[in-house]
């Protein structure tokens, strides 16, 4: 009977499926060693937000898949488990939605100043009519620029023109037909996007092109009355550079889901920033959308051991090999 490691709780569905396929054992990715050797004892692995080295996987000559619950696979070294025969799946469609209304949220959150105010309420602040000094600014109507117009930034896009009746640019490695022709979406380059943009929005995966593509010279060509919004990778920005340019007044405000370490440290400048919504991650966190991906992971797992998988595949040449 094949062998599967489980570093991440599943539902119980979801694990009493794969234990109609295979033994399946569960570890805690915190103990190091326990985890280490029963990857070296495994046919196939499934979890999420844990780096799996090169390291973790000498001697796992049994090892032929891994599936990751997430969409992202930042946490994997690609090339190396191409090298070494070893299918890595992901689960790229079913969180789109959930994630997009978290963009979205943020978008809203940040323009209306939501978290702040509901603070300041919540403070027994509010005594009489507010006034200027706690206006947010419009959503409707503006320029939302996105960075990455893949499956998550084409759902962000069909909320802003429809919905909110925006302007849309995009950067991205090829058009976009369908978002040009139903939402009026238009590619330009970064610099334009960023200079014309009321809200930039990074939906690009981690990679070695995308690590700090939002620096300090990328933050000062933007609108001083702009937002940034980062739900995709925290490293895809230059979190010093952006806490300088918030401080400094260079852009107006940020919208954060994900940061360059997570948990964000409790003495981050950023949680001082009246201007800056953080929120702990929570992209595709809806009970809903996460049980969805586990089941997905777990089915990609499965097909993968078989043989029969054909979507979902992060790095396809192991089908070739």
């Amino acid at each position: 009977m094949k062998k599967i490691v489980a570093w991440k709780s599943l539902p119980e569905d979801v694990l009493a499926y794969l234990q109609q396929h295979a033994e399946v054992v569960q570890v805690h990715p915190a103990q190091h060693g326990t985890f280490v050797a029963a990857l070296k004892d495994a046919d196939g692995g499934i979890g999420s937000s844990v780096k799996i080295s090169s390291a973790m996987l000498e001697g796992a000559s049994r090892l032929k898949a891994l599936s990751t619950i997430s969409v992202g696979y930042d946490q994997f070294d690609v090339a190396d488990l191409t090298r070494r025969g070893i299918l890595l799946a992901h689960t790229p469609d079913v969180l789109t939605e959930s994630t997009a209304d978290t963009v979205f949220s943020l978008i809203l959150a940040s323009a209306r100043r939501v978290v702040e105010l509901a603070e300041w309420v919540k403070a027994g602040q509010w005594k009489h009519s507010i006034g200027p000094a706690h206006f947010g600014v419009d959503v409707q109507g503006k320029t939302l620029g996105i960075v990455g117009l893949g499956r998550i930034g084409g759902a962000v896009a069909r909320r802003a023109a429809l919905g909110f009746n925006m302007k849309v640019l995009y950067t991205n490695r090829s058009a976009n037909a369908q978002a040009e022709q139903t939402y009026g979406a238009r590619r330009v380059e970064l610099a334009e996007l960023l200079a014309t943009s009321d809200f930039v929005c990074l939906q690009v995966p981690l990679t070695s092109e995308t690590k700090h593509m939002i620096g300090a010279a990328e933050l000062k060509s933007m609108k001083k009355n702009a937002i940034l919004i980062n739900a995709s990778r925290g490293a895809t920005v230059d979190e010093q550079a952006l806490i300088e340019a918030l401080q400094n007044g260079t852009i107006h405000g940020a919208g954060l889901d994900v940061f360059e370490t997570e948990p964000l440290p409790a003495d981050s400048p950023l949680l001082k920033m009246a201007n800056v919504v953080a929120l702990p991650h929570i992209g595709s966190a809806t009970h809903e959308t996460r049980h969805a991906m586990a089941r997905n992971a777990a089915e990609n797992l499965v097909a993968a051991l078989e043989g029969t998988l054909a979507i979902n595949i992060v790095n396809r040449e192991v089908l070739k090999k």
